[in-house]
């Protein structure tokens, strides 16, 4: 469970000093100390296995249906949306652009619901069904704005979920895991929707765009339904867990951090743990970093209407989307992976983004099919990419209380997302192919993402030598102590337990 000091690495997550072991192994469940290391080990392993294979498989396709339902707005306007609804102007780009309207005001007061009461298997396929539900309605009654206006998105519900359940060293790659969930979308959703609109073009006299929402919005009613049976709540609300198995999943997360993550209703203050969010600096230069790639992200919403501009037909359009997702996918996977591999953090964010820069160059600078289709496949990759680590990050640097947590992950992606109010403007049909505005726009994000990544690293490393030099104090802080530790951005007992941030 412990990382060892002293091996010469900088990217140190869990310091095993003796004092610090012994106190863990205090708090260590009776039936845990009379298990063998390796017993131990297996039972840990089987019980990650566990969530994997409910929680995890199970939010990959939740987000992979998510992001079919919402990413359909591009490929039904290929398939004809603004001609049927009569939209003028920049009616298509503000539809688009009042769905997050609902997005950003319902982030942190969701993230805030769900810790409070400890039932994501209820609240989130709850969330996911609501949104999918009103967003159909409203579209066939040719009012889709109001279906937009209406949207609450649980994102930031999902990634609380994935650090209750596991440790720093396990949560990278199952993040990269769940952003996959929305390349893969973009994949299949390509395919899918040049499928719907060839063969299925005006059958029963309904036009292909609505298909795609009665299809897709079908399928994802009913796995939202599905899910609330096999989505686990947190590790001590989890009915299908044995006893043992929420005492060892509840303190495999204390021993990663040395404080316990989340009792009960009545031991979570909403309120405190968004005062320690808005005023810990570390969430804002997260925030800094995260809203560059998020905003350069945002060509994905319009990828098939970038593809357009390549001067294909529009199923060709639709099934040239897939193969830029794939390559996306499995960037993002290699570079979590070695993420979570080396320990390292800096150089897997800041690096991805110089790629999406080379490609927004490629795209700017050239007009001929091939050179566009290249960039077109590195810049979601490089977007992504460093994009995912710096996500799963957020739980790295902002861990402890629960409260806290939840609403620095919803803070930051809910202001990160404020850019997808005023990005649909950047992509009107008269700026294709080249979309000059929105590329510099986008390669100028990209650098912003380098800078406060840079900028988080210096100051993470000045943390963790100030760690260095009060490490040694063996005596237990009080809970005055623990709360000023807080106030400052570290875990509360941080000091005496040996926690380091990763580099």
């Amino acid at each position: 469970m412990a990382g060892q000091k002293g091996t010469g690495s900088d990217h140190v997550e869990y310091t095993a000093n003796k004092d610090a072991t012994d106190q863990v192994v205090g708090r260590m469940p009776t039936f845990l100390l009379a298990m063998t290391e390796e017993e131990r080990e297996l039972m840990e392993k089987k019980l990650v296995r566990k969530i994997d294979a409910r929680l995890l498989i199970m939010l990959v396709v939740m987000y992979i249906l998510n992001y079919l339902d919402r990413n359909n707005i591009a490929s039904a306007k290929l398939a004809g949306l603004d001609k049927d609804l009569n939209l003028k102007g920049n009616q298509y780009q503000t539809c688009v652009s009042i769905l997050f309207v609902g997005y950003l005001l319902m982030q942190v007061p969701s993230n805030m619901i769900l810790n409070k009461f400890g039932k994501p298997s209820i609240y989130l396929p709850g969330c996911m069904f609501a949104w999918v539900y009103n967003f159909c309605r409203h579209c066939c009654y040719e009012k889709l704005w109001r279906a937009f206006s209406l949207s609450i998105h649980s994102r930031p519900g999902c990634l609380y979920l994935l650090t209750a359940w596991y440790t720093r060293k396990e949560v990278g790659k199952r993040t990269a895991l769940f952003y996959c969930g929305s390349l893969i979308s973009g994949a299949f959703s390509g395919l899918i929707a040049a499928g719907i609109t060839h063969g299925l073009a005006g059958a029963r006299g309904i036009a292909a765009w609505r298909w795609l929402f009665i299809i897709e919005g079908a399928l994802t009613v009913f796995v939202a339904l599905l899910s609330m049976f096999i989505i686990p709540d947190l590790p001590r609300t989890t009915s299908w867990l044995t006893e043992e198995e929420k005492e060892l999943a509840a303190w495999r997360l204390e021993a990663d951090i040395g404080e316990d993550d989340w009792v009960d209703s009545e031991h979570q203050s909403m309120f405190h743990g968004a005062k320690l969010a808005f005023t810990d600096y570390k969430t804002w230069l997260l925030l800094g970093a995260i809203y560059g790639l998020t905003s350069a992200g945002a060509v994905t919403t319009f990828f098939p209407i970038v593809m357009a501009g390549l001067g294909k037909s529009t199923v060709e359009t639709l099934l040239l989307t897939t193969p830029p997702y794939l390559i996306g996918a499995i960037l993002v996977m290699i570079n979590a992976w070695h993420a979570d591999k080396t320990g390292e953090r800096y150089l897997h964010i800041a690096l991805p983004p110089i790629v999406a820069i080379v490609a927004f160059i490629i795209a700017l600078s050239n007009t001929s099919f091939a050179g566009q289709y290249v960039a077109m496949c590195l810049m979601i990759g490089g977007i992504y990419a460093g994009y995912v680590v710096c996500l799963g990050y957020i739980s790295n640097i902002l861990p402890r209380p629960a409260t806290k947590r939840a609403a620095a992950l919803a803070l930051i992606n809910c202001l990160s997302n404020v850019c997808q109010i005023y990005t649909p403007y950047l992509y009107p049909d008269s700026a294709s192919p080249r979309f000059v505005a929105a590329f510099s726009h986008n390669l100028a994000l990209c650098a912003m993402t380098i800078f406060f990544a840079t900028i988080i690293r210096i100051v993470l490393g000045r943390l963790n030598k100030q760690l260095d030099e009060e490490e040694g104090t063996n005596i237990g802080p009080s809970r005055a102590q623990e709360n000023e530790n807080e106030e400052h951005g570290l875990p509360g007992q941080a000091v005496v337990r040996g926690f380091r941030f990763l580099l």
